[in-house]
């Protein structure tokens, strides 16, 4: 191998909801350089949450030209570029191929009357379930679809066709019209058996398969067009290799591929996933089936509430978030006696149900800010164990957690979750993450790795943190009356009220 060749890099774009973010890194995974650009989020309506396809498209482009400027001053060559994405959108677009609906974000939840119409003919949602990998939930394309198609017409007309956020900003780099199979299976449209479009699906949501991108593999690339090299300083042709999706990228990105080991991530919302080779969702439908790449699916569940319940009581104790997570701290585990649901934003798995509200059980008069606060996220870390809980009900196996995130910045989130799941947490702190995962699939696409197994060897986590014993045994004895609460809650308080 030339000095040349042991030089380079590959840039790993992120399409995340709030920003993307470019990396560039070298054949392990290690990070030289990454850029950053914000993107806007429009929730001006009761449950929209929308962006600009062309302005989180431009975003890209500059975040892109910015890291290449840096590795060309370098003198490190670019072997490729690949995308990893924030999965759960959709974009309607014209016959010439421009938006002409903003950005449906999965968390516009404006189809939730309509998700729930469906959860109400529980057979067929059970079916498309176990069918797609997809929950039946308002984040789901297929869900919001058959929303536009059938009640919003107003906002989908002079749609040709559709597509996720990333699709469009791809067409934008390479003229092809083409999304990845992980993505796809995130659609709720994707039949997990045959990895193309699901025709009962389709017909749900009141859409053909002439109107989607076709689909393909992960690891096919296709080469960057005249345009966008000239923006970036690329060169044109360079590799660009289609990716996958952010939840599922985000395993590799840790090093969470091997047999029993789990990801587990947590910023403002939280998910933790397993990987397996062979695709399906446990029998009450409570997990989510991705496709990754290479024939390896991932398995788990995305909680809406992770971090955010402590900015939300920093917020309304006006007081630092830092501050009042390490007074929560100093709590005991089981914060004297209290017990919290923690669903502010509703939930997604195990529950599935936007409309969720969260509850304090136990309340007396000796509990202040820190019990409250301790409480809310011994409730989230209990929500990741009952994720982890249905993974290992469809066969798989958790012997080790590969975790990361901005949460884990404050101590009581990694104790917590680890007593929560019985078991150590490896942070990955540094790992990069979903744009790493990127970048390794592409070293995989170029076949500088012989497996993604190989790529997964390459990240080591940062720290340990310990179960606690006491700890864990109190949560474990805990949770199976957690279900029973959540459900008795909800018949005090319809998801309608």
């Amino acid at each position: 191998m030339s000095a040349a060749e042991k030089d380079a890099v590959v840039l790993g774009l992120d399409l995340g909801t709030t920003a993307t973010k470019v990396v560039a890194a070298d054949r392990d995974g290690t990070v030289l350089h990454h850029a950053e650009r914000a993107n806007t989020m429009r929730t001006d309506q009761p449950g929209e949450a929308v962006q600009d396809a062309a302005a989180v498209r431009d975003s890209a482009t500059a975040a892109l030209a910015e890291c290449a400027a840096r590795v060309r001053e370098a003198g490190r060559p670019v072997r490729a570029l690949s995308f990893s994405t924030a999965m759960h959108t959709l974009v309607g677009l014209d016959s010439e191929g421009d938006p002409v609906t903003p950005a449906f974000n999965w968390a516009d939840s404006r189809c939730a009357d309509i998700a729930e119409k469906f959860r109400g003919e529980w057979s067929t949602a059970a079916e498309l379930h176990r069918a797609t990998g997809t929950p039946v939930h308002p984040q789901s394309v297929m869900v919001k679809l058959a929303w536009l198609t059938t009640q919003r017409r107003d906002l989908s007309e002079g749609v040709a066709y559709w597509c996720a956020l990333k699709d469009f900003v791809f067409a934008a780099f390479t003229e092809e019209f083409v999304t990845d199979q992980s993505l796809a299976s995130g659609t709720g449209l994707q039949d997990m058996a045959t990895l193309d479009w699901h025709d009962s699906a389709l017909r749900t949501a009141g859409v053909e398969a002439a109107q989607l991108p076709r689909i393909g593999a992960p690891t096919d690339a296709f080469p960057l067009g005249a345009r966008v090299a000239r923006a970036t300083g690329l060169p044109e042709g360079l590799p660009v290799v289609l990716g996958a999706g952010d939840g599922p990228l985000g395993n590799l990105g840790v090093g969470a591929i091997n047999t029993g080991v789990a990801g587990l991530s947590l910023g403002t919302s939280g998910a933790l996933r397993v990987v397996r080779d062979e695709p399906g969702v446990d029998e009450r439908c409570r997990t989510f089936c991705y496709y990754l790449a290479d024939g390896l699916w991932v398995s788990g569940g995305a909680v809406s509430n992770g971090a955010v319940v402590g900015q939300w009581a920093a917020e309304t104790f006006e007081t630092d978030v830092a501050r009042l997570l390490g007074e929560a701290a100093e709590v005991p585990p089981g914060a004297r006696g209290l017990i919290a649901l923690p669903y502010l934003m509703g939930e997604r798995a195990p529950w599935w149900e936007p409309g969720l509200t969260g509850s304090l059980i136990g309340l007396r008069r000796i509990h202040g800010r820190a019990e409250m606060t301790r409480a809310l996220v011994e409730g989230v870390a209990q929500q990741l164990a009952l994720v982890r809980d249905a993974v290992v009900d469809t066969g798989a196996r958790v012997r080790a957690v590969r975790a990361t995130g901005g949460g884990f910045r404050s101590r009581i989130w990694a104790e917590t979750i680890a007593a929560a799941l019985g078991i150590e947490l490896e942070l990955a702190e540094e790992s990069g993450g979903s744009a790493v995962g990127a970048v390794l699939l592409a070293w995989r696409a170029l076949g500088e790795l012989d497996s993604l197994d190989e790529a997964a060897d390459l990240i080591r986590p940062a720290r340990t943190v310990p179960s606690a014993p006491e700890a864990a045994r109190m949560m474990r004895a805990q949770r199976p009356g957690l279900e029973r609460l959540h459900r008795a809650i909800v018949e005090l308080t319809p998801l309608d009220s």
